[in-house]
């Protein structure tokens, strides 16, 4: 298994990991198989989507709308970031990409994004490439 070390900067951002993920596809000698990230936190979370900035910020908007800071969720009383906590859930931890002729077989416009719901913090990203 692989990582990718990453150092957040805001409390909420998206950060394209596809073409770390694309260095570390290539260099296994797998022609065939899938390509598994996944986040190692609580309140982070990985996902597939178009890398335009425009909906990067919807994203978090979107995130931070449904699922504003702040609104007495018991979990607050422990640490303050319950709000991170529930968008993970909603985002999920980790996405599974089929690898074809040693690349990953993404859509045009697909992209890998590591996702922050509680910075700035430094994160990590496992990467495991399996033989199929």
């Amino acid at each position: 298994m692989d990582r990718i070390e990453l150092a957040t900067e805001e409390s909420t951002e998206l950060i394209d990991i596809t073409g770390e993920v694309k260095r570390i596809v290539k260099s296994k000698t797998v022609d065939s198989g899938i390509c598994v990230i996944f986040t190692r936190h609580t309140t982070t979370g990985i996902i597939i989507n178009e890398n335009e900035a425009g909906l990067k910020h919807d994203i978090a908007v979107l995130l931070n709308t449904l699922i504003p800071k702040g609104k007495g969720y018991q979990h607050d009383r422990i640490d303050d970031n319950a709000h991170a906590h529930l968008r993970s859930i909603m985002l999920g931890s980790s996405v599974t990409i089929p690898v074809e002729n040693g690349t990953l077989a993404l859509g045009t416009w697909q992209s890998i994004f590591f996702v922050e719901c509680d910075g700035p913090r430094r994160r990590e990203v496992c990467v495991s490439v399996v033989n199929g």
